[in-house]
């Protein structure tokens, strides 16, 4: 029997949402063991001059405890 945790971050990026949850898993991945998936929650974007400035996401990370 397995038990999971889930831990919500924000993670942002200039290049659009796919990279945003690609950087945020990335750091994830250095601190968390045992990832198993992850939940998109909000996806948001900074606009600077009518432009998007940056892209950002929250979301749910869901990894299995250990022992």
């Amino acid at each position: 029997m397995a038990v999971a945790s889930v831990s919500k971050i924000t993670a942002s990026s200039p290049d659009g949402f796919d990279a945003a949850v690609r950087e945020g898993l990335q750091r994830a991945s250095r601190t968390l063991r045992g990832i198993s998936g992850l939940h998109v929650v909000e996806m948001k974007a900074s606009v600077d001059n009518g432009r998007i400035a940056e892209y950002r996401v929250s979301m749910e990370v869901t990894f299995v405890l250990e022992g």
